[in-house]
């Protein structure tokens, strides 16, 4: 026998930490002959055959006493040569194949460094299972990073998910197990079992994971996300040139499961939607698309947010294919496409990231560092170089293969804070003392720098809700940077502002203008979004004060002051036509609403009507986070409950007025003041008759007297209509 017994023990065993070193074909040590070996359960005999070179030896290799493991050795050749093994198996059949013990490594050394030191920014190209063609052999390599386990095998449907089948070798120190295995193709089912640090064998998903089983399974699907045909070129090329502070975006926010079920009950997949979400896009004129989390998610109640397979979209919806086609078709109708994406926390579903190789490999091991207290979940180690190369490489690997134009980071807050929602004594301070998790702060400036630098174009939105400075400023000056936050401060106090019945609300006013003191501190987004509408808080409309003809109005309102006020805008799907009852994920939006009167139908044309204007004027968004491209005219009418502000663009000197009448009683000759002399015409009313209104107003447009007020030269008398949104745009610049 030329295995030691030691060296048969530590394969029959699996805990040899390089089979490839002893299974295989290897030259004899006196340069005789080669040998080879193979370890494969349930057969009865292998035959090595020689690929190619029919003068290269043929041999039957014997099984070594009772174990799997077969060897042979022959003097008729002394160098390694292709060969396959033909194996006979008990039930008579036999297969013919490639040993996946002949090849070198399909990870080089350069990967493994730049990954071990967290700068492979296609690590995605490198991790996981990846198809690709070996000396002319078809077939799959995988790669796993599991540096504490004792041993990890590829198990799946090509080799009856037996461990003993293809247990893989450790590249050097650098903890990454890899094999190729010939034969799998494209749509093969595969996990890692692992024995890990603690002696524990486990069954663990591929972290790298392109396409997942719908849960409740949880097997990895290997898959090309490379091979989709984009038609989505121009787009895409004039996405590099976008600056996104001086462009229109008013984002629909929708959940892939619940905006639209066929029969009421399931959703129509990726592929499905993509024609009606496009007509309503168009319908309703928004310019992006944000879509809760598509990654795969085990627990659909998450919504998304507690991610299990990050490289995924979920196949609840259909194939990463699928996705891409409908990410493609947003394109080519020239929507942009933002996702939700999850860096902060990661479930403790055993069979996922949790303890992955029997340590706390992606987590901390000491809670307060790394337990979410409020979710259930676990917080990502930010200071292990391979933990922070994962996370960004995934931020990249979604721009890339699926073309999104935009990243929202979920929960940003509390990657900045070592305290977050956390009593004294269940969190350990930085280094110098502090409560911010330095780590996690400069894993952001790393990810906005990478996302910003290798796709131009791209955007990424901070949910952020604290007074951390500059989030939205360049890393090089201290900020974070991202392009844009959103602002949460503004959401609460405008939505706190709008369930007060109109009698007391000349009492808080300062609720609607107090954003403009922090306005310029950073590059806002206004959300309404879903979690306004969840967990007891009711609809928009369920949270307008009044009856029907009120309620609406206020809706109305609420929605024409987030339009015109600094800052790019974010609703949430059903806040457009005035959903009646909470969200949920479970059911479809309640679009039979739209045929229930004029007060939804109203809502969705306004919203409809807002988009177009919004998109038309520069005015509304040129000069977002400039100084000059807002100013109040009067905001200290608290006695009536009316605001009047200017939106201006710069480059065209063109000036908007806004008009807000926040009481159900009208105004008639109501005097403000204007910059520029002539007649403003009437652009938008809430009150129109189009949109359910009382049809009040100023007949088209107004002109302008020589009489001073709110300090301005010029003023015109306006009728206020009641719960009413105004809008009108000087005839010419001035």
């Amino acid at each position: 026998m030329l295995l030691t017994p030691a060296e048969l023990g530590s394969l029959t065993s699996l805990v040899h930490s390089s089979p490839h070193t002893l299974l295989g074909m290897h030259p004899l040590g006196d340069g005789s002959g080669v040998v080879v070996r193979a370890m494969i359960p349930d057969a009865v005999k292998v035959e090595v055959v020689p690929v190619h070179e029919s003068k290269r030896p043929r041999l039957e290799l014997k099984r070594l006493g009772d174990t799997a493991v077969f060897e042979g050795s022959t003097t008729r050749a002394t160098a390694v040569y292709a060969y396959d093994l033909i194996l006979t198996w008990a039930d008579g059949s036999i297969t013919q194949g490639r040993d996946p013990y002949s090849f070198w490594p399909t990870v080089g050394d350069t990967d493994l460094h730049l990954f071990n030191e967290g700068n492979h920014r296609k690590l995605y190209d490198t991790l996981g299972a990846q198809l690709t063609v070996l000396d002319g052999v078809a077939g799959v390599a995988f790669a796993v990073w599991a540096p504490n386990a004792r041993r990890v095998s590829v198990i799946g449907d090509f080799n009856g998910w037996d461990g003993r089948r293809h247990p893989m070798r450790m590249l050097g120190h650098s903890g990454v197990w890899e094999l190729f295995i010939p034969g799998v193709r494209e749509g093969g089912l595969y996990k890692f079992e692992l024995l890990d640090a603690g002696g524990n064998l486990v069954v663990k998903t591929d972290p790298f994971g392109a396409f997942f089983e719908q849960p409740p399974k949880q097997a990895a699907i290997v898959w090309n996300t490379r091979k989709f045909a984009w038609t989505d070129g121009d787009w895409m090329e004039r996405r590099r040139g976008l600056n996104c502070l001086k462009s229109p975006m008013s984002i629909y926010e929708m959940h892939l499961g619940s905006w639209l079920r066929k029969d009421g009950w399931e959703a129509p997949g990726y592929r499905g939607i993509a024609v009606p979400l496009v007509e309503y896009l168009r319908k309703t004129g928004f310019t992006h698309v944000e879509f809760l989390p598509v990654a795969e998610h085990a627990y659909y109640p998450s919504w998304g947010y507690q991610v299990t397979g990050f490289f995924a979209p979920t196949s609840r919806y259909g194939t990463p294919d699928d996705f891409q086609f409908l990410v493609n078709a947003l394109h080519e109708a020239g929507f942009g496409v933002i996702i939700d994406w999850v860096p902060a926390h990661f479930p403790r579903d055993t069979w996922a990231l949790a303890q992955f190789d029997g340590t706390a490999l992606f987590e901390h091991e000491d809670p307060r560092l790394g337990a979410h207290q409020d979710w259930g979940t676990l917080i990502f180690n930010f200071g292990r170089h391979e933990v922070r190369n994962f996370l960004a490489a995934n931020a990249l690997f979604w721009c890339e293969r699926f073309h999104i134009d935009g990243l929202r980071v979920d929960a940003v807050a509390s990657m900045l804070y070592l305290d977050y929602s956390r009593k004294e004594g269940e969190w350990i301070p930085n280094k110098f003392g502090g409560r911010e998790n330095i780590e996690a702060v400069e894993f952001l400036k790393h990810f906005n720098h990478l996302v910003h630098t290798e796709h131009p174009g791209v955007v990424t939105l901070a949910e952020e809700s604290t007074a951390w400075p500059m989030v939205s400023g360049p890393p090089w000056i201290g900020g974070l940077g991202f392009n844009l936050k959103w602002n949460m401060g503004w959401m609460h106090d405008t939505l706190g502002y709008f369930k007060r019945d109109p009698v007391h609300r000349k009492y808080h006013q300062n609720e609607l203008t107090f954003a403009m003191l922090y306005h310029f501190h950073e590059n806002f987004v206004l959300p309404l979004s879903h979690d306004e509408v969840v967990h007891g808080k009711g609809s928009l409309r369920r949270r307008m004060p009044g009856d029907d003809w009120q309620g609406f109005a206020n809706l109305r309102v609420l929605l024409g002051y987030q339009w015109f006020f600094p800052g790019k805008k974010l609703l949430f799907m059903g806040g457009e036509f005035g959903q009646v009852s909470e969200w949920n994920a479970n059911e479809e939006l309640d679009w039979g609403l739209l045929q229930a009167g004029p007060y939804h139908l109203g809502v969705q044309k306004w919203v409809s009507d807002l988009n177009a204007l919004y998109r038309a004027e520069p005015a509304l968004w040129r000069g977002d986070y400039e100084p000059d491209g807002f100013w109040w005219v009067d905001c200290g009418d608290h006695a009536n409950s009316v605001l009047s502000f200017i939106r201006h663009d710069r480059e065209s000197q063109r000036h908007v007025l806004v008009l807000m009448n926040l009481t159900p009683n009208p105004l008639e000759n109501y005097r403000v003041g204007l910059p520029v002399a002539g007649s403003w015409m009437e652009m938008l009313n809430s009150d129109a008759g189009t949109y359910g209104g009382s049809n009040q107003g100023n007949s088209g447009s107004v002109t302008t007297e020589e009489f001073s007020v709110h300090n301005q030269r010029h003023s015109a008398r306006f009728t206020l209509p009641p719960l009413s949104v105004s809008v009108f745009a000087a005839a010419g610049p001035g």
